[in-house]
């Protein structure tokens, strides 16, 4: 059994419960029809009900981004991807380079604006993460997708992550998406093959499979880095040991209340743990819980 040992085991962005809660409450509370974070108390990357069509964005619970944009007038990959930088989000020029050439545009459901910072209803009770969410976890996970490097991206949805970790880890790697939604495995293959990561699909280094993310893929583990796109109440074991020594997963723990986790393993096969910020994700759940709403 692995022994944790904590890092960095609070977060950056500390806020006492209560007033975490009544943040939330207070949010929930009122329905914007498009927020924005600069009128936001607190960033999100939870999904709401339906009849609150905003899934606000997701970076920190309680992190303001001070005179961040809605998006409303960005229409342009790269107009996205600069803001980011101008905002301090994107400090890394490969993750810069990576989220211009795989355009976001081509990874969200039709009538969708795509550049908006914020997460995306995509069908099945799921989301598209926000921009800067992307960002932050590509620039996480950098050094564990150079080139012939693994990765693994667990639920994939609809394969935005898995197509960047494809270009990043290039055609001597391996990036593997794993979604339980069937419908939005074909929906993201679709997806890639009008993207810049088109060739590595057809090459055979990216692919995207039907299955319960929470048990990995073994078949190309072990991975040098690993993203988990929901939140875990606690960390999967299987993930655990499809990670490389040396490699790093990026995963969103706990119920109410998430972290995102930074875990690492160490060469001797310990895992470091810290956590990075607050945040809010789907769970991740099995694929009948997921359809049901829970």
């Amino acid at each position: 059994m692995h022994q944790y040992s904590a890092v960095a085991y609070s977060c950056r962005y500390y806020m006492p419960c209560i007033k975490r809660l009544v943040a939330f409450t207070s949010l929930v509370s009122h329905h914007h029809p498009r927020p924005c974070l600069s009128t936001l108390p607190l960033s999100s990357n939870f999904h709401f009900p339906s009849n609150l069509n905003c899934l606000l964005t997701g970076n920190s619970f309680f992190y303001r981004m001070e005179r961040f944009w809605s998006g409303s007038n960005i229409n342009k990959n790269k107009a996205m991807v600069e803001h980011l930088q101008r905002y301090g989000v994107i400090t890394s020029k490969k993750t810069a380079e990576v989220m211009e050439t795989i355009d976001r545009a081509l990874f969200v459901p039709d009538g969708t604006p795509p550049y908006v910072d914020s997460p995306m209803a995509i069908g099945y009770n799921a989301t598209i993460s926000a921009p800067h969410m992307h960002a932050m976890c590509l620039q996480l996970l950098e050094e564990n997708l150079k080139p012939g490097m693994h990765a693994l991206d667990v639920g994939s949805g609809t394969g935005y992550l898995t197509a960047c970790f494809a270009v990043m880890v290039g055609p001597h790697g391996r990036a593997v998406g794993v979604e339980h939604i069937p419908e939005l495995v074909n929906f993201s293959i679709k997806n890639i093959e009008k993207s810049a990561a088109a060739p590595l699909l057809k090459e055979g280094s990216l692919s995207v499979h039907v299955g319960d993310g929470r048990q990995g893929w073994p078949e190309f583990a072990p991975y040098d880095a690993i993203h988990v796109g929901a939140a875990a109440s606690e960390i999967p074991q299987p993930l655990i040991d499809q990670l490389k020594p040396g490699g790093r997963m990026v995963i969103p723990v706990g119920n109410i209340f998430q972290d995102l986790k930074v875990i690492d393993k160490n060469s001797d096969g310990s895992i470091s743990v810290r956590s990075e910020t607050s945040v809010r994700y789907v769970p991740l759940t099995s694929r009948d819980a997921q359809l049901r709403g829970n």
